[in-house]
């Protein structure tokens, strides 16, 4: 009997009201409990900014039967003799078949099916009790005879026409139980922002049937989004690996009504073709004998093929241990009625017995599609990858770069293939979505935009620093709090570069953006002979000449790297440098040294050696609504998770906190491991003992006190990434309370008040300039229409969309005890996108959520965590939260703590 949790992951969200309610620890179910926290409703709209019209790809949706109810099945399905179905993607054709079968006892009616375990109807089924036997032609295992020989079951030559043979049926019982009744009229309720427990569940029942739409057309489904197999979607990214083209669409609750949302997406696919052929491509190597077969078994396994000449389906279960020719089963003779048989290799049997040519196979290992108890094999070269099969692997650097440039789109290119899917897919035609009375409109929604004018900069001497269309530039001008580079060293990881040259550049501009560069102490060469030493060694080696050279501790180390991205010398280099012995560090991997090469370099230099490049007008003046009058903090909160294929390493949080009020450009952070996989931060609050809090929020609240002057925040600001709308209350009740628990450790009687913002990035909702092939201006926010019925959201594009499409970002305003006017929020929101001191354009998201990326990022280098990259995602990637010990990161040195060390 398979274990209950399993199950509950399949029924309908919880109402959204108790979504937050599973983490809390055990010893704390005891405590009386608090009356929860609930999302705050909109306060208004904004009215700044210059009116903009602008067009989106969300299609308004009609909804006729409100009256009707969906009944929600709950669906088992078993084999003849009771055992569970384990095999995925089983589901569908089994119900296909019941309502083919059945039709007369189903009343005919048309089914939402979701492949796995939940099934709705409009209106209930005309009996209570719904068990059924349902026989399936079971093509896709292409079954062999029962001795689990590999396929004798047809003489050569007559495999083309093979007739459908008895054996290839499958029977299965279904069981359908009765599980909810969801009001279609939940849906017109939440239009009125009147949300109801039943509203999620009824837009996922009209999700599923749109789901199932895309899957009786033969898509692969991946979440909300579907594939086509049409190779023209499909682009090469080396590797075996391929990018495929195809649409994201969902249902959303809207201002304006119910909408669908329709956006184009992109997942990685398996290279469908001879198997050889992938693996070749997949370990970069020339000929199949230089095939890794350890390696390409966890690559194969689970993948599905087509196995020549009788195009039978199957799944990949392992590999055979010796080569075809050597691979032996006992055939049986069929026409023996003493049942005599013989021993024969799997080669031999192919070649001899069927008459098929094998050219490479016979030195090559077969591939196994039977049970582990009971194989059979096939030559590798009768085997083809079925098309359309994720790729759930981590990608390579250059693979990931290759599908982000190819998966760009222009504006206007992104609109007409929209306008096009829109027209194709043909919604009108699905019975279940006549039958709700749902109509789809094909026209994108109008919305109404306005444009923020950009704040205003300073840079040196008082000077202004103007923008245009997001950008500026120091040309000409100082930065405005620069830093003296002094007792500094360089360091060269044997990077072919002139050091002589970028030092004497380097001292020049930073001369002219007001940076002191003293001449360095010394540059220092890698010992040659250390050129192919483990990455730590080569770090260990450079310190010891550092050590034994200087006359003290460095103040500053330039580190010149020989690749840009991927060097496995960065991470023990940070680490050496940053947690061991508290020294501030750049690293760089020069190409073309030219002025705006070096400006940038001297940017994060300056930046993190405790210097500012500029700041808002509205921070030196200090005139910010709220933020000025009393002491703030903002804060930035992260959790960054492996790569896909990595389901075993931890997850790092990082918080990012403001210091020095007024100031809203300078920040520090800390980082911590956690659980992987899990996205609530469960290091925030962490006393040990009665005296000590070991929590990432008294870090920083105790930097805000020392650098501001000795002054508490009264006000803090939260902007937290990454988290979805089912994990709002889960923010807004666990992790708030943890932070306030840690304010409260340092003063019982300290209420400092809190606005809590989440900032979302991958949503699908993009703006359009009708009639414009460019990019929606910086500074365009939206909040109206497509917004949320009565939820407090804004979305918002404060950068400029150089390539593809923009894509804004979405806010979220769950708490809001300081009082923000739409306005002043909004002002807040745009001007933070202005701080970010790394570049000299307005970024997309905030700069605290932005630099708690990079902080995660940067101390995640620190160790290599124990990482098994091969193991896919979809195996075993589940461990329940919290369950394993996961191994710590480094802390930081004092010294370099609270500095920008992430820039």
């Amino acid at each position: 009997m398979e274990s209950h949790n399993g199950e509950a992951d399949d029924l309908p969200p919880p109402p959204p009201l108790n979504a937050g309610d599973e983490p809390v620890k055990a010893e704390e179910t005891n405590k009386p409990s608090k009356p929860k926290r609930s999302l705050i409703q909109r306060k208004g709209f904004g009215k700044k900014g210059q009116p903009i019209r602008l067009v989106t790809n969300h299609f308004k949706v009609s909804l006729k039967n409100t009256e009707e109810f969906f009944y929600h099945y709950y669906v088992n399905l078993k084999y003849e003799d009771n055992t569970p179905v384990d095999r995925k993607g089983a589901g569908r054709s089994v119900i296909e078949k019941l309502q083919q079968t059945y039709a007369t006892e189903l009343a005919n009616k048309d089914f939402a099916y979701d492949g796995e375990k939940s099934l709705f109807t409009i209106g209930a089924l005309p009996q209570v009790n719904n068990e059924f036997t349902v026989v399936v032609e079971d093509v896709s295992t292409g079954k062999t005879p029962a001795n689990g020989s590999p396929g004798n079951d047809s003489p050569p030559g007559s495999d083309r026409k093979r007739a459908r043979r008895p054996y290839n049926t499958k029977t299965y019982k279904v069981e359908l139980s009765f599980a909810a009744k969801i009001p279609m009229s939940a849906i017109a309720h939440a239009l009125r922002g009147q949300e109801s427990e039943h509203t999620q569940e009824a837009i996922r029942v009209i999700d599923i049937i749109l789901r199932q739409h895309s899957a009786k057309q033969g898509c692969l489904l991946v979440r909300q989004s579907f594939f086509h197999n049409n190779p023209s979607n499909f682009v090469d990214l080396g590797g075996g690996v391929m990018g495929c083209r195809g649409f994201h669409s969902s249902f959303r609750a809207t201002q304006s009504g119910l909408s669908l949302n329709i956006d184009v997406s992109t997942t990685m696919i398996v290279k469908p073709g001879p198997v050889v052929d992938f693996l070749i491509t997949n370990q970069k190597v020339d000929h199949p004998q230089k095939i890794d077969w350890a390696k390409a078994k966890r690559s194969l396994k689970n993948l599905r093929i087509k196995i020549s000449p009788s195009n039978a389906e199957n799944k990949i279960v392992g590999l055979s241990d010796r080569p075809c020719r050597e691979t032996m089963f006992t055939l049986k003779r069929r026409n023996g009625d003493n049942g005599d048989s013989e021993e024969i290799s799997v080669y031999d049997h192919f070649v001899r017995n069927r008459g098929i040519e094998l050219r490479y196979s016979g030195d090559l290992p077969c591939i196994n599609v039977g049970k582990p108890k009971r194989p059979s094999y096939f030559p590798i070269e009768l085997c083809n990858l079925v098309s359309l099969q994720r790729y759930t692997k981590a990608l390579s650097t250059l693979q990931r770069s290759s599908l982000v440039e190819k998966s760009r789109q222009k504006p206007q290119e992104r609109m007409s293939v929209l306008s096009d899917v829109l027209q194709r897919s043909n919604y009108d035609s699905e019975p279940m979505l006549m039958a709700c009375g749902i109509s789809i409109a094909k026209s994108f929604t109008e919305v109404d935009g306005r444009v923020l004018q950009a704040p205003k900069l300073k840079a040196g001497n008082g000077e202004d620093i103007f923008t245009r269309n997001g950008r500026w530039n120091f040309n000409n001008k100082r930065l405005i709090r620069a830093s003296s580079v002094e007792k500094w060293a360089v360091v060269n990881f044997s990077a072919r570069c002139n050091i002589r040259d970028l030092v004497r550049d380097l001292i020049k501009c930073g001369g002219m953006k007001g940076i002191k560069v003293e001449d360095p102490f010394d540059a220092f060469e890698e010992n040659p002979s250390m050129r192919r030493a483990p990455a730590v060694r080569r770090v260990e080696d450079m310190f010891e000449q550092v050590k034994t050279k200087l006359p003290g501790a460095p103040k500053f180390l330039l580190c010149v790297l020989a690749e840009r991205k991927n060097s496995d010398v960065y991470g023990p280099w940070k680490k050496k440098c940053l947690s061991e012995f508290g020294i501030v560090t750049q690293c760089v991997a020069p190409t073309r040294v030219n002025d705006q090469y070096l400006t940038n370099v001297l940017l994060k230099i300056n930046a993190k050696l405790g210097g500012l490049n500029s700041m808002l007008q509205v921070e030196s003046s200090p005139a910010m609504p709220l933020v000025s009058k009393v002491p703030t903090m903002i804060l930035g909160m992260d959790v960054s998770h492996g790569s896909p294929g990595q389901s075993d390493v931890p997850s790092i949080a990082a918080v990012v906190s403001s210091r020095e009020w007024p100031l809203i450009s300078k920040y520090r952070a800390s980082v911590r491991s956690q659980s992987p996989k899990m996205e609530m931060i469960d290091s925030l609050f962490k006393p040990r003992g009665t005296d000590d809090d070991e929590g990432l929020i008294k870090e920083c609240l105790i930097d805000f006190y020392t650098s501001s002057g000795k002054r508490k925040p009264e006000q803090i600001i939260i902007f937290r990434d990454g988290v979805s709308e089912s994990q709002f209350n889960q923010v807004l009740n666990i992790e708030l309370d943890q932070i306030i628990e840690a304010c409260k450790f340092l003063d019982e009687a300290w209420e400092p008040r809190f606005t809590l913002i989440v900032a979302q990035k991958n949503h699908h909702t993009k703006f359009f300039i009708p009639g414009d092939p460019n990019n929606v201006p910086p500074g365009t926010v939206v909040d109206n229409k497509i917004c949320h019925p009565r939820n407090y959201d804004f979305y918002m594009c404060s950068h400029a969309g150089m390539i593809g499409t923009t894509r804004p970002t979405h806010y979220h305003i769950l708490h809001d005890e300081i009082g923000f006017t739409p306005d002043d929020l909004q002002e807040l929101v745009h001007s933070l996108s202005y701080v970010y001191q790394r570049s000299t354009t307005a970024i997309s998201v905030v700069a605290p959520i932005c630099y708690a990326h990079l902080a995660a990022a940067q101390v995640g280098q620190f160790i290599k965590f124990e990482e098994m990259s091969e193991t896919s995602s979809s195996q075993g990637g589940h461990t329940s939260a919290g369950s394993v010990p996961v191994q710590e990161l480094p802390r930081l040195h004092e010294k370099v703590k609270s500095s920008m060390f992430f820039c």
